[in-house]
């Protein structure tokens, strides 16, 4: 809510969507000529349907779509644990933590015998070097270390980072699949040219994750093989191509020829009952954090009115909305911000189904404005097929609604130039990590990643401030009161990952990351 993902520096986070049609044979799959059979060659052979769309760069990348090569390459500090639906901190780089009771004080002693992708050691130095590159870059994450004053190296292998704030989120942020990774000191160096290395990581890698970044053809193709050197469990498969495939349907006809292993993203609803219904494919419902959210731009002349906009979510029916676009892998939402990240007794979203407000609002509109637009992401048939939906439920209120694909690049160009913005925008995202405030302050902060259309609660602002200090849930909890009463958000769907795969494909479950959606953690599959 990319979701997926603050201070964000918006256009450095657009992720321009590529699209290259690739043709296969079935012949290509499977190592073999044998239709669907397990490969033999040590390849798994996935795919992505639309180019991830920014380099493969941690400090850089802030799509969904290539979480799959970022969070296989590199490692932060810290993870969160697979296979569950609850947010829980478990260690990565650094085996052991301690927080200052203020939250302004973390000591992490880190993991022994580590060796980065170009053969030199994982020390404490190497923390300090990737805080300072991330904030040197500028980009979307770099806010996650903008509030680090120090980072003290306490030997080879233990460091304290000082913030200059309280933040009780701090750690969510480490564990974050756009946190901080560990690079290379020695190669950041060696390439640094005149950028900070971002034109050598575009097509190479410096992390320490159990694969190395072989090959990366933008709008085309990406590779990663397995690194020998790594600290883990050594993967299964050796080599992972990713082709970059720019249709549903032709995803769809690779998995069932049995060219691809499986698919982890943009299954339409259309294909998820068949799927399940098919014993020749496994199939997988896995909880994240993604919500299918509705922004509505209070700057277009009928959205303008906020007794309007409130009119307009509660005309909203939800219900239809999950039967028809998100069978299966779906369920209306009942917090503010998406399921899995916090009590559900915070946050509550009491937006009572009533067409009848909204009917009498646009009645008293006159003929010339009573049309708009619902923009949705054009990469994504799910939100296509909701804008549709909305389109007949907003004609019983009077209003006249066109559908409008917008790439995603034109949908985070608005946040610093609103011109051609729809009326209302239907658009799936994630926090950046599974915790209220991270939720909260990219969209309801009018300096948010994901705040489109700048509608803006100063109340709201004030309690996200506070709840970033504490922790406290019902702070969060009155700031999203706060920002729904604008009129400008709801969260419609909270949304499952569906995966389909070839059966010989195991370890799936266990590979994904509630965090981390549409990816999993390759070295954990197997055959």
């Amino acid at each position: 809510m990319a979701v997926l993902p603050i201070d964000m520096k918006a256009m450095n986070r657009v992720a321009a969507v590529l699209m290259t049609t690739i043709v296969f044979v079935a012949a290509c799959g499977g190592g073999g000529s044998t239709p669907n059979a397990a490969p033999t060659d040590g390849v798994l052979r996935l795919s992505f349907l639309q180019d991830p769309g920014q380099p493969p760069d941690p400090d850089v990348f802030y799509g969904t779509q290539g979480l799959l090569l970022t969070t296989n390459v590199y490692e932060g500090l810290l993870g969160f644990a697979p296979n569950s639906a609850t947010p829980t901190i478990v260690p990565g780089l650094a085996t052991r933590w301690t927080a200052s009771p203020d939250n302004t004080t973390f000591t992490f002693e880190l993991r022994q015998g580590v060796t980065f992708h170009d053969g030199t050691p994982f020390l404490a130095s190497a923390v300090k070097a990737s805080f300072d590159r991330r904030a040197a870059v500028d980009q979307g994450t770099a806010y996650m270390v903008d509030d680090v004053a120090s980072v003290i190296e306490r030997g080879d292998h233990a460091v304290t980072v000082t913030l200059k704030s309280p933040d009780s989120t701090f750690l969510f942020q480490l564990a974050s699949p756009y946190g901080p990774k560990m690079l290379s000191p020695t190669a950041l160096t060696a390439n640094a040219g005149s950028d900070h290395a971002q034109t050598y990581l575009s097509t190479h890698d410096i992390g320490t994750g159990p694969y190395v970044l072989t090959e990366a053809k933008v709008g085309d193709h990406y590779q990663l093989k397995s690194f020998p050197g790594y600290w883990g469990k050594k993967p299964f498969y050796a080599t992972v191509d990713l082709p970059v495939v720019s249709d549903t349907s032709a995803q769809q006809l690779q998995l069932d020829s049995g060219s691809i292993a499986a698919i982890l993203h943009d299954v339409p609803s259309s294909a998820v009952e068949s799927y399940k219904n098919n014993p020749k494919f496994a199939t997988y419902v896995l909880p994240t954090a993604v919500s299918d959210y509705m922004y509505v731009n209070p700057k277009t002349p009928v959205m303008a009115n906020q007794q309007l906009r409130q009119a307009l979510l509660q005309a909203v029916d939800v219900d239809a909305l999950v039967a028809n676009a998100y069978f299966g892998r779906g369920t209306a939402a009942k917090q503010v911000y998406p399921a899995n990240i916090s009590d559900s007794r915070y946050a509550a979203q009491d937006i009572v189904h009533d067409p009848s407000r909204l009917t009498a609002a646009v009645a008293s509109l006159p003929a010339s404005a009573r049309a708009v637009t619902i923009g949705f992401d054009s990469s994504s048939p799910d939100n296509q097929q909701v804008a549709n939906l909305l389109v007949t439920q907003l004609a019983a209120a009077g209003l006249t609604a066109t559908v409008t694909g917008f790439a995603a690049s034109q949908i985070f160009g608005w946040l610093t130039n609103p011109a051609g913005a729809p009326d209302i925008l239907v658009n799936l995202g994630f926090p950046d990590a599974p915790t209220p405030y991270l939720w909260e302050h990219i969209n309801f902060d009018l300096d948010g990643g994901v705040n489109f259309f700048k509608c803006s609660s100063p109340a709201a602002t004030d309690l996200i401030a506070q709840g970033r200090r504490t922790g406290d849930l019902e702070t969060f909890s009155k700031a999203a009161d706060e920002a729904i009463a604008t009129g400008c958000w709801r969260n419609l769907v909270d949304v499952s990952d569906f995966m389909v795969a070839q059966p010989w494909l195991k370890g799936v479950q266990a590979a994904h990351d509630m965090a981390v959606p549409t990816s999993l953690s390759l070295a954990e599959l197997y055959q």
